[in-house]
């Protein structure tokens, strides 16, 4: 079933307003994905974007879709190949770090909800074109950090971002107070070396502080 930008856009705004941040999640061991998802879940975090960069990605989204309560979608989308491929795994939604006409005509048609990325007025811009009017904005910091995206939203109020990208505790709510910043993404709620410890309850510790960051 295909989806429109429009539709697209506020699938995603919802996925963004169940909590202030979307982990983002780079695991490499699909044992842990079970146990990660409910960590994240259990502290206020039910949107997961697993990012597609490891070789156990796909596994991990197929693990992850089972836990009760979450929302689980496919991050650095880039072809209709990776798009199918995490829809077959699970994936209720879409992450992308930029965005081409391939890309986006391969989200529409497989009916995939997704966030595509920009980086510039001029990128956000040829999106809403199209009809998204809820972004990424990424790499966040690299691009000017939380005053390039107040900036672009002075004159492109439609567009709501997440930010993503460099997004950590200490500054997470200089994006989250903008008007314009649905929530952001964050890999810090799901640090590696706390994955590979197995410690679980660190995890949620980190979920439930992001969980009520203010916005």
């Amino acid at each position: 079933m295909s989806i429109t930008p429009a539709e697209a856009s506020i699938q995603a705004r919802k996925i963004c307003d169940l909590a202030p941040i979307v982990p983002v999640i780079f695991v490499h061991d699909v044992k842990h994905a079970r146990p990660l998802a409910e960590a994240l879940v259990a502290g206020g975090l039910p949107a997961l974007e697993v990012t597609l960069r490891t070789d156990a990605a796909l596994d991990v989204i197929r693990e992850m879709a089972k836990v009760e309560g979450g929302v689980v979608g496919a991050g650095s989308l880039r072809n209709l190949d990776t798009v199918k491929a995490a829809i077959d795994a699970g994936a209720t939604f879409g992450v992308s770090p930029g965005a081409t006409d391939a890309l986006l005509d391969a989200v529409e048609a497989e009916g995939l909800p997704t966030l595509p990325g920009a980086a510039t007025s001029s990128e956000a811009m040829r999106l809403l074109e199209r009809g998204y009017t809820m972004q990424k904005f990424f790499p966040a910091e690299a691009a000017g950090g939380a005053n390039a995206v107040k900036s672009i939203g002075a004159p492109l109020p439609q567009i709501s971002f997440c930010p993503t990208g460099g997004i950590n505790p200490k500054n997470a709510g200089d994006y989250l107070k903008l008007s314009n910043v649905a929530c952001c993404g964050g890999s810090w709620v799901a640090p590696n070396d706390l994955i590979e410890a197995g410690d679980w309850a660190g995890i949620e510790a980190l979920a439930r502080e992001a969980s009520q960051l203010p916005r």
